[in-house]
């Protein structure tokens, strides 16, 4: 089969199948080899690894990671694709093809069949709507992932390693580094796709902590906080976490936190670290009714 990098062998393929793209799937292929490459090389994809492939679209990326991984599982969503990647990867035996919604497969349960429950290398190429869902739903499953090298809108990928009082930090931000340390690979011009995104887009390597650097009591609680802390960035800290309706604790427990941590009454969320955050959570879990 010849490499879809190359962007006739790609048109070919799509006048072939009569693809028409998808606008709610988000689908935009790679055309340009050299940023496959660099995904490839990015992710440090090896002959010992098991790769997990999210949105293989026409299978572009899988022949990359076919040649460098001993094997490949690939997920799509869009069932008009599956036929084209029989095609594309009919060359390839170390592929797997899954029609299903990456949000439903179980990917510990991939880990365990596919790998000895080892930890493996997620690739993927996501579409903006998606991507935060798709991100949170592989590290809170507690899959042991090695490392998610991802294809993302580059304001996404700006967010996820954003520090505070930037404008770009936010609960992404915070949940990703609260899991991985972040660094953006390779930025991304729309003509490296087809068909072309409006944006730009970015490569970002998300590598797995091998423990969280921060400890808290209860992480689901810690990440309520935190979304409620960003639901309404003008308001205070104090106010935000107060018109939460899943953070159980009086206005008055809320700003005795604040005062405890050392942080004036008037404190956004924005402006508070991971490990200040991870302060808030416990002091307010240990309140009554917390």
């Amino acid at each position: 089969m010849a490499k879809l990098g190359n962007p006739q062998n790609t048109i070919e393929i799509l006048q072939k199948y009569d693809f028409h793209f998808q606008k709610r799937f988000g689908q935009n292929f790679l055309i340009d080899s050299h940023v496959l490459e660099k995904i490839v090389r990015a992710a440090e994809i090896t002959k010992e690894d098991f790769v997990l492939e999210i949105g293989p679209g026409i299978g572009t990326m899988t022949q990359y990671l076919a040649e460098a991984a001993r094997e490949v599982a690939a997920v799509e969503i869009d069932r008009n694709l599956i036929p084209v990647l029989a095609d594309t990867l009919h060359g390839y035996d170390n592929v797997t093809v899954i029609h299903n919604d990456i949000l439903k497969v179980d990917t510990c349960a991939l880990a365990r069949e596919r790998n000895g429950g080892r930890p493996f290398k997620v690739v993927a190429n996501l579409p903006y709507y998606i991507t935060t869902p798709v991100i949170m739903g592989l590290f809170e499953q507690k899959a042991p992932i090695d490392s998610i090298t991802v294809m993302v809108q580059k304001e996404v990928a700006d967010r996820m390693q954003a520090g505070p009082g930037t404008k770009d930090y936010g609960a992404l931000s915070l949940t990703v580094q609260y899991y991985a340390s972040a660094s953006i690979v390779a930025n991304v011009p729309p003509n490296c796709f087809i068909p072309r995104p409006k944006v730009g887009s970015a490569v970002i390597r998300l590598t797995r902590h091998e423990k969280p650097p921060v400890s808290c009591e209860d992480t689901e609680f810690l990440f309520r906080v935190i979304r409620a802390s960003f639901n309404q960035r003008r308001k205070t800290l104090i106010n935000g976490l107060n018109n939460a309706a899943d953070i159980p604790c009086t206005k008055e427990q809320i700003a005795g936190a604040v005062e405890a941590l050392g942080l004036g009454e008037t404190v956004r969320g924005e402006t508070l670290t991971l490990e200040q955050f991870a302060g808030l959570a416990d002091w307010l879990r240990r309140q009554p009714g917390g």
